[in-house]
């Protein structure tokens, strides 16, 4: 069974219609520790400030839960947008610590002032390396869909995994072992994202 975190910070119902619409019904939308201890894998949504999010998490006792789950189980989990910051250890936006499960902050983008804040809309992404969640994807253009002011820089190249182009180069999609983290929105990103969820089911 595969557990969307409900902390009242994402649009958990596309990510479930998403999983559906790739042939998989064994999915739970859930706040409750519990459900999170028997859930084989996790996924992490989140749209919104970091602060707000990891405060959620806090109050509901999930920070824990998801922390032990990932860490002392090894259970597989996705971050998405919101929720892949939150996987880290801080952000530029806010003042709380991260669950510190990826070696990575979060910073705001400082493009060309030609660019906008936030970075939005359809971006090409280049994958690093094949991994479980990016297997059958890396000879083939992918396109993602974005809306995000902070990205993360990560500790060790060798936990980006894809990188996206505003201004210069940004890690838009960071892993570790049995953690995964995308900053765009597979849940919009149409064929592209429904590959990457076939993915994280099969991971």
């Amino acid at each position: 069974m595969i557990v969307i975190v409900d902390y009242d910070m994402g649009n958990i119902a596309s990510i479930k219609n998403m999983l559906h619409r790739v042939g998989y019904d064994n999915v739970l939308i859930s706040s409750k520790r519990e459900d999170i201890d028997k859930a084989a894998k996790l996924i992490l949504p989140g749209v919104g400030a970091f602060d707000q999010g990891m405060k959620n998490l806090q109050d509901r006792g999930l920070d824990e839960a998801i922390t032990e789950a990932v860490k002392s189980r090894l259970k597989p989990i996705l971050g998405i947008c919101l929720g892949m910051q939150l996987l880290g250890r801080n952000s530029e936006e806010g003042l709380k610590e991260g669950l510190g499960v990826l070696p990575f902050d979060s910073v705001r983008f400082k493009p060309d002032t030609k660019l906008k804040v936030p970075h939005m809309g359809w971006y090409e992404t280049h994958i690093k390396m094949e991994t479980p969640l990016t297997i059958g994807l890396i000879n083939e253009i992918q396109r993602y869909y974005y809306v995000h002011s902070y990205h993360a820089i990560c500790d060790d190249n060798a936990s980006v995994l894809m990188t996206c182009d505003y201004g210069y180069e940004f890690a838009s999609a960071v892993f570790k072992g049995n953690v995964y983290g995308v900053q765009f929105h597979p849940e919009k990103s149409h064929k592209f994202g429904m590959k990457i969820f076939e993915n994280f089911i099969k991971a």
